[in-house]
């Protein structure tokens, strides 16, 4: 069985600039055990969907290969980069590449990625509509406050025609016409639920949006499965070339968990091809 643990107190602590540009866990001991099994490997992830996910791997095919799936428990987007930057985890599950390289950009990072698990589709959800067209004038619509995911809802509405930005843009600030003129309120991601009932739309990225038991029947407007959006797997340099991480990532990829994905979220989270 897969075992949890949970960073989040000590890791949102000492977020700091300093805990950001820190050593690489390349010191971590990625020697395979003298029973010839792969040995541990501690992957950090939201709980839904990635650690679901992750725990299933770890029941039902993992052992099978030799493999010990960790699953390290976080509840925000900004504290598993710097647990895997030093050394607390060796992979994480719960980015896109985008956001990883604007985590290295502005932190200093050297993140890879090792390739695409899945899309966590995001979508609008509405108490009082039924279609994003029912957006009226001056309607209040609120998005996320990482510029990863704030460029991506803004993208969205664009390509609707409700807006126009500039390429590129991953702020309000990016918005070169809305003619419906849209009342936009930035929000952390983790709070957006909340804030369905106090809004005409919201955007909702599917690890926040499942655990607050919203569904794709709910949705006004979502993302469609040719996004760029779909989260990986990343780690570090030094251990890119892990076998752990190479077995890993076999796992995630597999023919049986693209199935347990489908199965357990439908159009919500959409795996990658294999």
């Amino acid at each position: 069985m897969a075992k949890r643990r949970s960073l989040l107190t000590a890791l949102a602590a000492g977020a700091t600039v300093a805990a950001l540009t820190a050593c690489s866990s390349g010191a971590a001991d990625t020697a395979a055990p003298e029973d010839g099994s792969l040995g541990t490997v501690r992957v950090g992830a939201l709980p839904v969907p990635a650690g679901d996910i992750l725990n299933w791997v770890d029941e039902n095919l993992a052992d099978a290969e030799g493999l010990d799936i960790e699953y390290v428990e976080f509840t925000d987007y900004n504290t598993p980069n710097p647990a895997l930057t030093d050394g607390s985890t060796e992979a994480n599950l719960f980015q896109n590449a985008t956001f990883m390289e604007t985590y290295n950009s502005q932190a200093g990072g050297s993140l890879v990625s090792v390739g695409e698990v899945y899309l966590p589709a995001a979508a609008f959800y509405s108490d009082s509509l039924t279609s994003i067209d029912e957006l009226g004038e001056g309607a209040t619509i609120a998005i996320p406050n990482d510029p990863t995911n704030e460029a991506r809802a803004l993208e969205i509405l664009a390509a609707e025609g409700l807006i126009e930005i500039a390429e590129g843009a991953t702020n309000l600030d990016g918005i070169t016409a809305n003619p419906s003129n849209f009342r936009f309120t930035e929000v952390e991601n983790a709070t957006l639920p909340l804030a369905i009932p106090d809004n005409d739309a919201v955007f909702v990225t599917a690890s926040f949006a499942l655990p607050a038991g919203l569904t794709q029947d709910q949705a006004i407007l979502t993302e469609g499965d040719d996004s760029e959006y779909f989260n990986v797997l990343a780690t570090t340099p030094e251990l890119e070339s892990d076998p752990r991480i190479a077995k890993l990532y076999e796992l995630l990829t597999s023919e049986e968990t693209q199935e347990y994905m489908l199965e357990t979220w439908g159009g919500l989270i959409v795996p990658i091809a294999g």
